[in-house]
């Protein structure tokens, strides 16, 4: 118990800082409108729920500790986001007309799936941050993990969300402007590159 009064504030405050998830879900929710942002929120955090599993089941640590494991993870992530960068930038249109053409909320939702599951970051997340919270004398530490990891999730969702709402709003208030539709795709398409790049530079693991 005392353990996991320590872990809420402290995840509370891991979780509200920005990061990579709410700059993708920013970016999506600017861009295709707030169902989008929305979809995108659920599909991190569905990835996140993937990592959970995984750390609960040792993967985590396996992928960790292999240098050709993380360095598959990261680099896939980052090509899978330099993908959703070639895609917006090739589906715009022209002119004042709609600078983004809006994807099926499906899909949305999948991308962000696999934005999270392949992002490196987060499997460093939990190999760092989890265990400090884990008692081994309470016995089942895979349970403590997916406890916790469950917390993470929906603070991570609440927070997501406010991120998608409130992006979704200056969103629309921006694509009235035919400025900013004309640019809006190239925008969106830098934030996907940024991302990709961070997760190349991904720290590397350590060999056991």
């Amino acid at each position: 118990m005392t353990n996991l009064l320590l872990f809420l504030p402290a995840a509370l405050v891991l979780v509200a800082i920005p990061g990579p998830n709410h700059l993708y879900i920013t970016a999506r929710s600017i861009g295709e409108g707030r169902r989008a942002g929305l979809a995108s929120a659920f599909g991190v955090e569905t990835g996140t729920l993937v990592h959970i599993a995984a750390a609960a089941a040792g993967l985590s640590a396996l992928v960790a500790a292999s240098a050709t494991a993380f360095g598959v993870l990261r680099y896939a992530g980052a090509a899978y986001l330099v993908y959703l960068a070639y895609r917006t930038l090739r589906g715009g249109g022209d002119g004042d007309g709609p600078a983004l053409r809006p994807q099926p909320l499906r899909r949305v939702y999948l991308d962000g799936v696999l934005v999270n599951v392949l992002n490196p970051k987060v499997v460093l997340f939990f190999l760092a941050f989890l265990p400090q919270f884990v008692d081994r004398r309470a016995g089942a530490v895979p349970l403590q993990i997916a406890l916790m990891g469950l917390m993470v999730v929906l603070f991570g969702l609440l927070s997501d969300i406010a991120y998608a709402l409130a992006a979704g709003s200056i969103g629309t208030w921006l694509r009235a402007r035919p400025a900013f539709r004309r640019r809006q795709r190239y925008a969106t398409g830098l934030v996907y590159l940024g991302l990709g790049a961070a997760a190349v530079f991904a720290a590397p693991a350590r060999r056991a």
